[in-house]
């Protein structure tokens, strides 16, 4: 069940953003001239899961049965239907083809430009209706579990990061993790005292590899609820209490817990506990996968948090800058695309799907769809034939040589860029199910 909400979630995504990409070059199409001959949501080789003509329309809307993206159909242009019939007879006013340069360019860059356009409503809104709270680093007091590759780097847990090669780092998000794998020396709180710590310049390539992580916060066991029915309950553990030791071993953080309790399947623990400033005792039985029957207190909840609620107007700018953030944080990652390492971490639907919760949020759903709007509009516009990015080099070829490009060769790109494409999509999806097997 938590799956199916999952893939319907990503099916909701990609067909909004889908209709929001193709618009962009419906509009401008139209607004050119240009005769719109189909407007579909997916693709339909062979067939059209529905499909619809109104009367005295030119465009036929549908959607197809391949849930790989969508399409415009333009007059007289050189797409992925590779209509050469229609190329050969004579360029009519209303084609794609026979419109200027620099309109043709509009028409192409549409999509992306809405694609963007899209996310920063989006990211605004979500800022406007739910505002931002973000833990500080210096607040979280236990400070933060390493992966191996982060310990390999000088970092031990506990550490709280300060810095990153001067810059002051406050929260621990994507802006503040790039600047922390691209740094030369890295600052941290370490019993009290600062450490500097050298980073390699490999550390970027080591983490992909090792497809662990960087780091993640260190959060004490506070019991948030009791479970109805469970071993907690009848022991009387009750929401607020602080789990500080298992069978005579100190508990600090959550995670310190895990092992032990995995080790006592089924078995009878006693538990020290922390409530309203007195530590007690109590003995009761874990289940058969190792649980005593509470839900945990997430990170958030239990360290001081900064919260800050925007204005209507006030929000635009603010998505304008997470827009732009976001937009440029995926452009420099994607250099690692090109490592060994970054291709073996390429995923396809499966990854997509598993960013999104198992369990349906507004507010997560909204900003992943804000997040995945950024990274269609920067791989659509990517120099790779069959993309608008394609289209777009050799518009600007055109605009600047004053040479037109001819058919026969657009259509060999147009070709060649959909074989590219193949690949890149059973690659990516094929990653998914090595790992799922693996």
């Amino acid at each position: 069940m938590q799956l199916l909400i999952q893939i319907l979630q990503l099916l909701a995504c990609l067909s909004l953003l889908v209709i929001v990409h193709e618009f962009g070059h419906f509009i401008t199409a139209k607004i050119f001239g240009v005769r719109v001959e189909k407007f579909y949501l997916f693709f339909n080789p062979g067939f059209s899961l529905f499909k619809w003509k109104p009367k005295n329309s030119e465009t036929e809307y549908g959607i197809g049965w391949l849930p790989f993206g969508g399409y415009v159909k333009l007059a007289g242009m050189i797409d992925e239907s590779l209509d050469k019939e229609q190329m050969k007879r004579p360029i009519q006013d209303w084609e794609f083809r026979s419109k200027p340069a620099w309109q043709r360019l509009i028409i192409m860059l549409a999509g992306v430009v809405m694609n963007f356009i899209a996310a920063i409503i989006i990211y605004s809104m979500v800022l406007f209706t739910y505002g931002e709270s973000n833990v500080p680093m210096r607040e979280a007091k236990l400070g933060m579990d390493f992966s191996e590759v982060a310990h390999a780097q000088g970092f031990k847990d506990g550490d709280i990061i300060l810095s990153a090669d001067g810059d002051s780092l406050t929260y621990f998000d994507e802006e503040s993790m790039r600047k922390i794998i691209g740094a030369s020396q890295v600052v941290v709180l370490r019993n009290g005292k600062e450490q500097t710590l050298t980073m390699t310049s490999t550390f970027m390539k080591d983490m992909i590899a090792s497809k662990q992580g960087f780091a993640s916060y260190r959060t004490p066991f506070v019991v948030r609820e009791v479970i109805h029915g469970g071993s907690a309950e009848s022991a009387g553990l009750q929401a607020g209490d602080s789990i500080v030791g298992v069978n005579g071993t100190a508990i600090i953080t959550m995670d310190d817990s895990y092992s032990i309790f995995q080790n006592h399947k089924n078995d009878v623990v006693k538990l020290n506990f922390y409530r309203t400033g007195v530590i007690d005792s109590v003995s009761l039985a874990l289940d058969s996968a190792g649980r005593i029957g509470v839900y945990v207190k997430p990170y958030f909840e239990v360290y001081p948090t900064v919260n800050y609620e925007y204005g209507f107007f006030e929000s635009f700018p603010a998505g304008i800058e997470k827009g732009v953030k976001t937009f440029t944080g995926y452009g420099s990652d994607m250099k690692m695309v090109f490592s060994k390492e970054g291709m073996e971490s390429l995923g396809g639907f499966g990854t997509i799907t598993s960013l999104f919760p198992q369990n349906f949020s507004w507010a997560a759903f909204w900003y992943l769809t804000a997040y995945i709007s950024v990274i269609l509009a920067f791989m659509n516009v990517l120099p790779i034939p069959a993309l608008d990015g394609g289209h777009i080099l050799f518009l600007l070829y055109e605009i600047i040589t004053r040479k037109k490009l001819s058919p026969e060769f657009m259509m060999r790109m147009q070709q060649i860029g959909l074989f590219i494409l193949l690949l890149l999509l059973l690659y990516a999806n094929g990653m998914d199910i090595f790992r799922a097997f693996k």
